[in-house]
């Protein structure tokens, strides 16, 4: 799936009539406020919960949870405070915070070169979640037409993310018909982007790119997909420069450990209490429990203008771990049982790829090792190696989930 059919499906005012495996891998499982109960359930891939012969492995818990020092080069400002520092790749280095009618929330995906958050508007509907029936139409408002009086109450739809890039790994010369401006004493700039996100797409005025300095050589990026051309303005975005404050460094936590990893496979991306990359802010409320990517070879921490998922021609060579409710699986609950799908038995590139679902005795959770859309050349074998060799933790004890510097590593 291309960035713009990404972008397309949180700004839609109709969910999707179907879709493909690489559907489910990218964008999860998401229903829009209004016509999209009926979609809730019927989520997005097949996750996993997995270990040996779909047993779902548990660590032993500790009653006691532990707190993290700074790491090294991590200066105290003054008591209590925290400066920005070069933290280590997949840690959280600042929190959520308010400017006027935006709210960033707690950053949940964390990479090699960046972390993200979402970023809410009061004025906005932000699809990022499943939603009930007693949330989707009133009575009387039909699916094909509304009444005017439920047109008139709909807000517009809002996407909008917050990346903060680690020093030295976004290249602001890189953006497109961007404008230098200065917010807050700092270097910004100010950008329309293309539709959906496409690069060869020309610009709408819908999507907007505000970028600060908020450090030396380290810069932050607010995405905004609108459908409402006038809100967020670039005045709102940068109202979020003065906000952004560092935090105590926090290891991202992923609620499973790997096994077994295929050589020159090196970790990308994580999310936690989420998919990994910008499925996982599209689908930031839809109570995953976690996820991470795989590239081979490492993707480049430098010279970035947007999140991998954004490039041009997206991540090539890689497989995703996703570890979710079975609410969020478009296949149905198969307790204890592990099933993989797509892919051919031999090696080679596959052009569909495949994935291999796990599921726990209970059936609640699954794992899935998915390697659809990314091109990887990644047997089914492999694919099902890797699922038999991940230990989910207990996913609603975060106490018991690890560090995902460690997780990933076999």
């Amino acid at each position: 799936m291309q960035l713009r059919d990404l972008v397309d499906t949180v700004t839609s005012d109709e969910p999707p009539m179907a879709r493909t495996v690489d559907d489910i891998i990218a964008l999860g499982r998401r229903a829009e406020r209004r016509r999209r109960a009926g979609f809730a359930s019927a989520g997005a891939a097949g996750l996993v919960a997995v270990a040996v012969a779909g047993v779902l492995v548990l660590p032993a818990l500790s009653a006691e949870k532990k707190t993290t020092p700074a790491p090294a080069g991590v200066t105290m400002s003054t008591p209590g405070q925290v400066a920005w520092s070069d933290a280590e790749p997949f840690t959280f280095t600042f929190s959520g915070y308010d400017a006027g009618t935006l709210h960033v929330q707690d950053p949940i995906v964390a990479s090699t070169a960046y972390q993200i958050a979402s970023v809410y508007s009061d004025g906005h509907d932000s699809n990022d979640r499943p939603v009930s029936e007693e949330e989707a139409d009133p009575p009387g408002v039909g699916t094909e037409m509304e009444s005017k009086k439920g047109a008139a109450d709909d807000k517009p739809n809002l996407w909008a993310y917050l990346t903060v890039y680690r020093p030295g790994a976004f290249d602001a010369t890189g953006i497109k018909g961007g404008t230098s401006v200065t917010v807050a004493g700092r270097k910004a700039l100010r950008a329309t982007l293309p539709v959906g996100l496409d690069p060869r797409n020309e610009p709408d005025t819908r999507n907007k790119l505000f970028a600060w300095e908020y450090t030396d050589n380290a810069w932050a990026v607010v995405t905004s997909v609108s459908t409402d051309e006038a809100t967020p303005s670039f005045e709102d975005l940068g109202g979020l420069v003065e906000g952004l404050k560092p935090s105590r460094p926090t290891p991202a936590l992923v609620p499973f450990t790997v096994g077994y990893v295929p050589a020159g496979y090196q970790p990308l991306q994580i999310g936690t209490h989420a998919m990994p990359g910008l499925s996982g802010i599209a689908a930031a409320r839809a109570g995953d429990y976690g996820g991470a990517t795989y590239t081979r070879p490492a993707a480049p921490t430098s010279g970035l203008t947007a999140p991998y998922d954004s490039a041009e021609d997206g991540i090539e060579n890689g497989f995703h771990i996703f570890v979710t409710p079975n609410t969020s699986s478009n296949q149905s609950p198969e307790p204890g049982a592990t099933r993989c799908y797509g892919a051919s038995e031999a090696s080679g590139r596959n052009a569909d790829g495949g994935f291999c679902n796990i599921w726990s005795a209970d059936g609640r959770v699954v794992l899935q090792v998915s390697s659809a859309g990314l091109g990887a050349r990644l047997p089914r074998a492999e694919l099902e190696k890797i699922a038999k060799g991940i230990t989910v933790a207990d996913v609603r004890n975060e106490s018991t989930w690890t560090p995902a510097a460690t997780a990933l590593r076999p």
